[in-house]
This record gives C-alpha cells, structure tokens and sequence, in this order.
C-alpha cells in the first residue's frame, strides 16, 4: 500500500468512525432536536430526513447559540460567505450490506474526489460529515464549479455494485467564524438546500441565484415544490447545471 493509499484509507476509517458515533447517541439526537425549538423562524429549522447527527449539519450548543445571537440582531459574520454542503444518496442502506472496509475504501475516494474539487476552486473544507463535507467559498461562483466539479468526479466512482451520486447544495450568507468552522441560520439553511436535492442534483438559494446573475454556460430553474423540512418558508430555490 502507497502513502497515498493509507492516508485515503485512514480518511475513510476516520469518517465511518463519525458516522457510527454519531448514528449511535439516540440521547445526542434528543437534544437536538430539543435545540431546534429555540432556533430563530421555523421551529424545525436544522432538522434532517434521518434519525442520525449528522444529518443534524453540526447542530451543537455553539450552533444554537449563534442562531439566538442573530435573532437579537447580533453576532452575524461581517462579509459575504457562499456555504456548500455535499452528501451522498442511498449510502447508508448500501453501507450496512457492504462491510466495514468496502465502505471505508468508498469513503476515502469520496472524500479525495470531493476535497480536490473544492480546493481547486479555492474554496475551503471546513469538516466533514461521513458521508460529506460542509465548504465555504469566497465567490459564489466558485462554490458552482465545485459543486457540479463534485458530482462529476464522484459519479464516476464505483464499489461493489454501488455507483455513489452526490446531492450538493449552496447559500449565501454572513455566518460567522469560530475557531475554523462556521456557525448561525445561514449554515442551516445550506444544509436544508442541500438536502432537498436530488442524486446529482445541484440546488442553489434564492441568494446564491441572485449573485450570479446570468452566466454563460449555466442554466437554473425554479424549483417550485421544493421540500425540505426546517427550511424557512419564504426560501426560494433553483437548480442551476451547466450547459
């Protein structure tokens, strides 16, 4: 085995290691969504389509508590800020068929795949999920490219019959920097984007929309039934691929 090799290895043991512990705290998942309730707007705002913390988008004391800052009207980061969650579709019931090291191999070539195409579109990983990333982008541009950059590269991956496809999501907003990750309403509201996409699907803010005006070689579309449980209400969201 090359360097390489264990290093993607140990990156794909390290994150079904999350996703375990996380899976696996029924009292953690009580209390966010206890949390939820004090959330500013919608009172399921940060929650998930399964009962696991990770879907939860790092929904911890710290994230609460910036969200209750910005409902005072303070604590909100100062620039602009484009927010890219990514997570994979079906994973978890393939995951439980496969076997700990098929997995573990899936997630270190995921995690290769998806990390390249952020950082090579000068963006930033700021954790990881198990199953995917939160990144942050100083152009909303650039957080496309990575995005539609991801779902190219880890659509072309394949372990034991299983053909992994990401659902990617993007907003735009003022979150603010703790200790090198990001915490407030704008982070839960990448989140809920994220999750209402489809496998391969790359879904966009009404405010991510807006920045990018009309640029060539990109199509969007409304999507008007858009569904996502603990988005706000008045969220307006677009599917936006390349042409």
């Amino acid at each position: 085995m090359t360097e390489g090799e264990g290093e993607k290895r140990e990156r794909g043991r390290r994150a079904l290691e999350r996703l375990k512990a996380a899976d696996s705290q029924p009292g953690l998942l009580k209390a966010a969504a206890v949390a939820r309730k004090v959330l500013p707007g919608d009172d399921e705002l940060g929650g998930g389509d399964r009962d696991s913390l990770t879907r939860e988008a790092g929904l911890t004391a710290m994230q609460v508590w910036q969200s209750i800052s910005e409902a005072q009207g303070r604590g909100r980061g100062e620039v602009d800020v484009t927010i890219l969650f990514t997570d994979l579709v079906d994973f978890s019931s393939w995951a439980l068929e496969a076997g700990d090291e098929a997995v573990i191999e899936l997630l270190g070539d995921v995690d290769d795949a998806t990390q390249l195409a952020v950082t090579d579109n000068r963006g930033e990983v700021v954790k990881s999920l198990g199953d995917g990333l939160m990144a942050v982008f100083d152009d909303p541009m650039n957080g496309v490219r990575a995005a539609l950059g991801a779902i190219d590269a880890v659509g072309g991956l394949e372990c034991q019959g299983y053909s992994p496809r990401l659902r990617t999501g993007l907003h735009l907003g003022r979150p603010r920097r703790v200790r090198g990750d990001y915490l407030g309403v704008d982070v839960n509201i990448a989140a809920r984007v994220a999750e209402g996409a489809s496998a391969g699907e790359l879904l966009v803010s009404d405010a991510v929309h807006e920045s990018l005006g009309q640029v060539s070689g990109y199509e969007s579309k409304r999507k008007r039934r858009f569904k996502a449980k603990g988005a706000p209400r008045e969220l307006e969201v677009y599917e936006l691929r390349a042409v």
